[in-house]
Order: structure tokens, then C-alpha cells, then sequence
């Protein structure tokens, strides 16, 4: 009598590929309990010497039921088989197995929100894979995964398998995506020193409001819950509480899936305030007693984590300036918490010497690695300096070729040795632009543009805008090489042709037609130049029979022949939106080398801006321009000099401050100006994701000095004007909008006022 051995493991393999624990009952002939052959049966792709490899017994052993039972297993196990089954008749041990499908295709299907590129790159499966449900299953939580960190909790994905023949099978994955699943309540427990609406500013999660369409910070991200806790952290170590512990981060989901109530329970601890501040130098050439002016931390000032950060960058910053590249700097903190007083000691030892094997550059496909090379402040066999390998990081971040940029520190071939992997993220360069505005000046306009900022992956720029305005149409190709002839030197060209409307100004239009080509070098990080020449085509035309007589006594058509430079000393935080720092600017065009003009122009700008906060929302500023341009031989023509008023001194129309006709009261520009602004912004205590901020202000200025004049014929005073106003700033998702109301309180009875001045414009 003869008994088979079948797992029953159909079952099992759709729950997952696990089989149950199997004990054969095997019955045997008499004399047949020595395995003389091994059979394995209804494979197609898989080899029997695969199968016979997974099993626990060979031709010529005995027959045991446990190994038999270990090899059903381990078939199992290797998710290649739908079914196998075990029998044994007369020294024949029979493998049946039934294989699983093949993956022909995946594909999702309601899916809009996340892409299929995003979505397939998480799966374990992939075409020409083994179908098995536990990685299906697998793939599913890894979508659920997705769509929740993404704010959808809401979200369900059903796998649907498509048979085929030849054993195939396509995958589709049904996802209905849902709502976006919101935050209902934020709420904070334990907190005493600041209340939950000032928390609540500190943390990038908001409460849902429908206002709130453009921004996702108000989904359920328990990624963003992480970094919340972070920065609440940061938050009072900043403000003295040295002890402070965010004890809990608790989200709960309302019945109806719909939002979550998230509960942060903190113990805030003492507020500690900065005791005595020591230097202690292991370093025989490094004097302790130089080093402490550096350090901007007061004694009675409330304990703060930024500052101490701070103390170190700039110890680190200036003994590297003494040639010491290999340094450690540990603060240490001692806490006397019944004088709430926290005394801190900076140790100074000289760190183990690395330096800089190599740089290597993954992640880029298109830019080339030269590209990235050049920005870095390190290069191979220099000693390590951290300080100089973050400013390498930010210099390529500035590029903004990339997604992201990640530089890491890897093991060299030796211990002195070090790596630099810099691991970045491309993103697209090429840019169709186009877009819409309008200025109190230029009144409404459109522009279009077509710009690669990577050109064939070497950095290089090349664009063609186009602009039709009430007042101005201009066309420009410019193309810029940032490192000429492979040295730290940009280079370009600009063609270009405006029409400019200054009817209401000085009652003519002007027509230019140039080009220019133009080189830019840096002598530090702070202090840049840059030197030009150009060749310009002007005409006038339109000119008004009751224009001034100046202007009609200048020829409509001449030529301008000049080169320049730009001296730029530069140590703000930042060029966009700067709050802190300052910076000067010299600029001189020499006008002569060919053309029918010649004259010497100069202008001088500068700015000082201070932050009143540690937070950089409250910032004082000044900036200052001036400029004076004289004629060699020849008097200046109108479009040569200076026009104020504006945007460079409002409360004044454009053009409306400095020498004008007295019969025709058309502004005929100034040789000579200068204008001034002392400006306080400060946000509105609105939520942060409004992006309002305002400001308050007040402009000073004048403008003097014209050629040819005759006696009576100009109002040319050269008087003080100044103007006081408040204003409001939108970062808006369409662009900057900027709206100024101010009122001019030195004026002349010639000078043309403005109250109200809006400026926006966007690109699609």
C-alpha cells in the first residue's frame, strides 16, 4: 500500500507564500526506503538541478520524513512556486511543483496625485519578476506609505492580476486616492512661557482653514511632525531653556478619517541666562585673550544655543585664518540651576589632520562633473576645512541646477585621508516663461522668454525674452560663459532693442538698438568686478512741437561708444531678500571710443541692513545712491542724465524730481543725484503662510545741473526733497506685489507728487 506526501499549499500561497508545517505520512513498499531516483516535474522555467538543490535529501539516502518535510519548506520559501508537492513509491522521490507567474507589466490606474514614476520607483516588483502576493502585499503598504506621508490617510490601493499565457501576469494597482487628510486641532500641553499661538508659529504643521489652497503644511505629515518637535526644540534653546524635552507628539485620527488632532506635551524646565564665558586654548600659538571680542555672547543674556553655534563658526573661521586647518572646538556647559545661570567654557584642541584625497560627483546625468569641480573651495591634497566645505555646498546649491545637493565625508586610503562624495539631485534647466504685471512706472505689460540656464550640461546661460509694455517693448538675446577659457572668469553678450513711451516725462519716445558684451572675476568671496563695452544706436522720435527747447536743439539720431566696470563689495545674507550685512558698489562708464558721444559717468549705491531680532522679522535698513555724469567737450543729452523720483524716491511721480522746464514743464534730467531711504520692516502678526509683511519708510533726495541751459528757462534748484510712507509686501504664489502709500514732505511747487504706488508681475 502506498500513502503520497501533498501540501496542501494552494491556500497558503495566496496568503502569502508561506506554507504550513507538513509532517509526510509516507508508507512504503517493502525493501524500496533508499531514495535511487529523484523526479521533479512540471517545472518550465526552472531548472530541476534548482529544484534539487533546495532539497534536504539526495539519490541514496534513506527516506526521512523530516527532511522531506524541511525541503517542502525551503521549496516554499524561495517564492518561485504557486504549489509543490512530495510523494515517494518504490526509491522514485516525485517533486511536483507548479510555478508562479511571471510579471509582465505594472501599471496603476487612478492615481493623480503621485506619479507613476514616483509610485514605481517604491516597488519591490518590477517586470520579468516573480509574482508572489507577500511582495504585493509588501507594495501595497509601500503605496499606503507614500500617499500618507504625502497627507492622504484616506487612501486605498487594490491589486487587480491579469492572467496571460505562457504563464504571465499583468499587475494593476486600483488606487483611489481620497482627500487629503487635515489637521483639525494642533494643541500643546505643559507649555507656560509661551502660549500655543506662539508655538504655533514655531511649528511648519497649521490647523486646515480653507483659505490655505496653496500650501500642504496643513495636511497630516508625521515626517513634518518629527521636524516639529525639532524646532520646537530649537525654539526654546534658543530663548533660555536649556532643559527643555518635548515629551510626546500624539496624532489621532477622527472617526471620520478625515483630519487628525495632533498634542505635543513639553517640559519647558528653567530659563537660564549665560554666566561667565571662558576661552581655554590647547594650542600653544592661539591666545585665548584675542580670540574673546569675538565671541557676541553678554554675560546677563538669556542662555541661547544659536549663539553659542555662532561662537564656535566664528572661532573656527578665525583661527583657520591663522593657519591652523585642523582644530576642535567643544563648548562646554555647566548649569548652576539655583543661580539659573549657565557658565560656558570654549575648549580649543588641535583636531587629527586630514586632507582631501578626492572629490567625486554622482547623481549628475547631463552636467558635467567640471561643473560642480569649480565650485568647490577644496580641491585634492588640501587639508580639510569644514567651513570651506560648506560654502562649496551652498556655491553649488547656488547654481540652482539641482534638486539637491548632499556632500558627504567618506573614508579615505589611508586614516589622514578623506573622501568628498558630493551626491547631487538634477532638476530642469531649460525655461519657457511667460508672464504679466504692471508698475506705477511702466503701467501694465507681458513678457515671454526662452532660457537654458545648463547649456549642453556646462553651466552656461543663454536666453531670448521678449517684452511689450504701455510704455516699453524690448527684445534680447544675452548668452553668458561663467568660466571662460576654464578659469574663474564669466563672460557674455547682450544684443538687444527698446522703445521706451517718455511722453508724459519729457514728451519724446526713444528707440536703442546695442550690443554689449560684458566679463565678471571675483578677488574674494565678498568683492567681485566686472568691466564692459558697448555700442549703442539711439534715436528719437515723436518729439512734441511744444517740447523743450533742449531737446529739440539735440540731433534725434547718435551713436554711444563705451566701456565700464562694476566694483561690487558684497556681505549681505542674502541678495533676494537680505536682513542682514551690507554692501557698496562703484560704478564708472566712459563714453568716447568711437560714436558721436562722449562724456564720464559715475554712480556710487550702497546699503546697511540690521536685523532687531534673532528671528531677522524685524529689519532696519539704509541704502544711499548717488551719481554724477559730465560731458568731454560736449553737453550731455537728456537720455544721458538722471532721473528721480519713483521708485528711488517715493511720494514723486517717476522723473518728477530735479531740472524741468519752466514754459513746458517737461523734466529734462539732472547731472547730478542722489537719493536715500531709511526703511523698517516688520511682520503684520498675520500667519506666516500669508506672506504679508509691512513696512514704514521715508526717502530723501534731489537731483541738479543741466547743459545749455539759458538763464530763467529751468527750475533747477537742487533743494532737499523728502517723503515719509507705509507700505505692504506680498510674496504671493504669483509673484512680488508691492503696495506704497507716501507723502511728500520737502518739495518744490514744480516737483510732480504720487501717492499711491503698486508694483507686481508674475511668470507662468
Amino acid at each position: 500500500m502506498l500513502r503520497n506526501v501533498k501540501a496542501a499549499a494552494l491556500a497558503a500561497v495566496l496568503l502569502g507564500g508561506i506554507a504550513p508545517t507538513v509532517i509526510p505520512m509516507v508508507a512504503y513498499a517493502q525493501g524500496s526506503t533508499v531514495i535511487r531516483e529523484i523526479q521533479v516535474d512540471g517545472n518550465n522555467r526552472i531548472e530541476s538541478a534548482t529544484v534539487n538543490a533546495y532539497l534536504s535529501v539526495r539519490e541514496g539516502d534513506s527516506y526521512d520524513p523530516q527532511k522531506v518535510n524541511e525541503s517542502l519548506k525551503a521549496l516554499f520559501s524561495t517564492g518561485l512556486f504557486a504549489d509543490v508537492s512530495i510523494g515517494f513509491d518504490r526509491g522514485v522521490l516525485k517533486v511536483n511543483v507548479v510555478e508562479n507567474p511571471i510579471i509582465n507589466r505594472i501599471a496603476f490606474e487612478g492615481n493623480a496625485r503621485l506619479k507613476d514614476d514616483a509610485l514605481g520607483t517604491e516597488l519591490q516588483l518590477r517586470p520579468r519578476v516573480v509574482y508572489t502576493r507577500t511582495k504585493v502585499q509588501a507594495d501595497v503598504q509601500r503605496i499606503l506609505e507614500l500617499y500618507r506621508r504625502s497627507g492622504r490617510f484616506a487612501a486605498t490601493v487594490e491589486p487587480k492580476v491579469i492572467q496571460l499565457e505562457q504563464n504571465r501576469v499583468d499587475l494593476v494597482f486600483e488606487i483611489d486616492e481620497g482627500e487629503a487628510t487635515g489637521v483639525r486641532k494642533i494643541n500643546f500641553v505643559g507649555n507656560k512661557a509661551f502660549d500655543d499661538a506662539d508655538l504655533s508659529e514655531v511649528i511648519r504643521t497649521t490647523e486646515s482653514a480653507w483659505w490655505k489652497i496653496l500650501t500642504a503644511d496643513d495636511n497630516y505629515d508625521p515626517d513634518r511632525v518629527t521636524f516639529d518637535r525639532e524646532l520646537l526644540r530649537r525654539f526654546y534653546l534658543s530663548a533660555g531653556y536649556a532643559d527643555f524635552q518635548v515629551l510626546s507628539s500624539v496624532a489621532e485620527l477622527t472617526p471620520d478619517r478625515s483630519d487628525f488632532f495632533i498634542t505635543y506635551t513639553v517640559s519647558e524646565g528653567q530659563r537660564y541666562k549665560f554666566g561667565d564665558i571662558n576661552i581655554i586654548s590647547q594650542i600653544d600659538k592661539v591666545d585665548p585673550e584675542t580670540l574673546s571680542p569675538l565671541i557676541e555672547i553678554a554675560k546677563g543674556e538669556w542662555y541661547n544655543a544659536d549663539l553659542v553655534d555662532d561662537a564656535i563658526d566664528v572661532l573656527t573661521d578665525s583661527i583657520g585664518d591663522q593657519g591652523y586647518a585642523f582644530i576642535d572646538i567643544r563648548p562646554n556647559v555647566q548649569r548652576d540651576r539655583e543661580t539659573g545661570v549657565i557658565n560656558l567654557t570654549f575648549t580649543i584642541a588641535e583636531g587629527p589632520k586630514v586632507y582631501v584625497e578626492r572629490i567625486d560627483v554622482v547623481g549628475n546625468v547631463r552636467t558635467l562633473d567640471e561643473v560642480v569641480r569649480r565650485e568647490f573651495r577644496l580641491v585634492e591634497g588640501d587639508a580639510f576645512s569644514s567651513s570651506k566645505m560648506k560654502r562649496s555646498r551652498q556655491r553649488v546649491e547656488n547654481l540652482n541646477f539641482f534638486k539637491s545637493v548632499d556632500v558627504k565625508t567618506l573614508p579615505g586610503s589611508s586614516p589622514d585621508q578623506t573622501v568628498l562624495e558630493v551626491d547631487v539631485e538634477e532638476k530642469s534647466t531649460g525655461e519657457f516663461s511667460i508672464g504679466a504685471g504692471y508698475g506705477t512706472d511702466d503701467g501694465a505689460f507681458g513678457q515671454a522668454g526662452i532660457r537654458e540656464r545648463n547649456l549642453l550640461g556646462k553651466g552656461q546661460d543663454l536666453r531670448l525674452g521678449f517684452t511689450l509694455g504701455s510704455s516699453s517693448q524690448q527684445v534680447d538675446l544675452s548668452f553668458t560663459e561663467p568660466y571662460f577659457l576654464d578659469r574663474d572668469v564669466s563672460a557674455g553678450f547682450d544684443i538687444y532693442r527698446r522703445e521706451e513711451d517718455n511722453q508724459d516725462e519729457s514728451s519724446y519716445d526713444e528707440k536703442q538698438t546695442g550690443i554689449g558684451l560684458r566679463s565678471g572675476f571675483r578677488y574674494s568671496e565678498a568683492l567681485s568686478q566686472s568691466v564692459r563695452y558697448g555700442f549703442e544706436l539711439n534715436e528719437y522720435s515723436d518729439v512734441d512741437s511744444d517740447a523743450s527747447r533742449l531737446l529739440q536743439a539735440e540731433d534725434p539720431e547718435f551713436s554711444e561708444s563705451s566701456i565700464g566696470h562694476t566694483l561690487t563689495y558684497d556681505q549681505r545674507d542674502s541678495t533676494l531678500s537680505p536682513s542682514d550685512g551690507y554692501f557698496a558698489q562703484l560704478s564708472n562708464d566712459f563714453a568716447g571710443l568711437g560714436g558721436s558721444e562722449t562724456y564720464i559717468r559715475t554712480r556710487i549705491n550702497g546699503g546697511y541692513y540690521y536685523p532687531l531680532d534673532r528671528e531677522h522679522e524685524w529689519v532696519l535698513s539704509t541704502k544711499g545712491s548717488t551719481g554724477y555724469i559730465f560731458g568731454i567737450g560736449e553737453d550731455t543729452r537728456i537720455s544721458q542724465r538722471f532721473f528721480t523720483g519713483g521708485a528711488n524716491l517715493r511720494g514723486f511721480e517717476s522723473a518728477g524730481v530735479g531740472p524741468r522746464d519752466i514754459a513746458t514743464d517737461d523734466s529734462v534730467g539732472g547731472k547730478f543725484f542722489y537719493t536715500g531711504t531709511v526703511q523698517l520692516d516688520f511682520p503684520l502678526g498675520l500667519p506666516s503662510e500669508f506672506a504679508l509683511t509691512g513696512r514704514i519708510f521715508s526717502d530723501f533726495g534731489s537731483s541738479q545741473g543741466v547743459d545749455g541751459a539759458l538763464p530763467g528757462e529751468i527750475y533747477d534748484t537742487g533743494s532737499l526733497r523728502g517723503s515719509v510712507g507705509i507700505g505692504v509686501g506680498w510674496e504671493s504664489p504669483f509673484g512680488p506685489i508691492g503696495v506704497d502709500l507716501s507723502q511728500a514732505v520737502l518739495k518744490e511747487d514744480f516737483d510732480k507728487e504720487e501717492v499711491f504706488r503698486l508694483n507686481f508681475g508674475t511668470r507662468f
